[in-house]
């Protein structure tokens, strides 16, 4: 049953990629004479102001704030692993923390499996119409698995 619902899973993709490939065949104008997101350029941070300081100075505080974040939950998370516990509380920690990462392996297989079509059209779109460098249209993709 299953090797029929991919072969035919197989087929309707292969027909897409078919029409995907021959609207290759249009020409579209390169991305830096484009109108859309691949046009825009980001100011100067650093000639920027925002309340009183640079732009690029509020960025950098942000990320300061971010790791200091991470450092203080690091800390926190070895002094709370290092108590003491009843055993029934383990128990009950152990059977959420299997069933959260059940949750999560699927949910990863998931998104991993939406990412292979994403990705497709992606390069379809930057690389054959916009006419990017492979160098660009993996910088998207890499982006695009990131933000999924």
């Amino acid at each position: 049953m299953a090797a029929k619902a991919w072969s035919t899973f197989g087929k309707k993709l292969g027909s897409l990629l078919v029409v995907l490939a021959t609207l290759c065949g249009a020409r579209v104008a390169h991305a830096a004479e484009a109108h859309g997101e691949m046009a825009l350029r980001l100011p100067d941070f650093r000639t920027l102001s925002v309340l009183g300081t640079t732009g690029w100075m509020l960025l950098a505080s942000g990320l300061v704030v971010c790791v200091l974040g991470m450092i203080f939950g690091l800390v926190i998370f070895k002094q709370v692993q290092g108590l003491p516990v009843h055993r029934s509380m383990l128990e009950v920690s152990e059977l959420i923390y299997e069933t959260c990462k059940t949750y999560l392996i699927t949910q990863a297989k998931f998104i991993m499996f939406l990412e292979i079509f994403i990705g497709a059209i992606i390069v379809v779109y930057f690389y054959f119409l916009q006419h990017l460098s492979l160098f660009e249209v993996a910088i998207i993709l890499g982006f695009s698995l990131i933000g999924i």
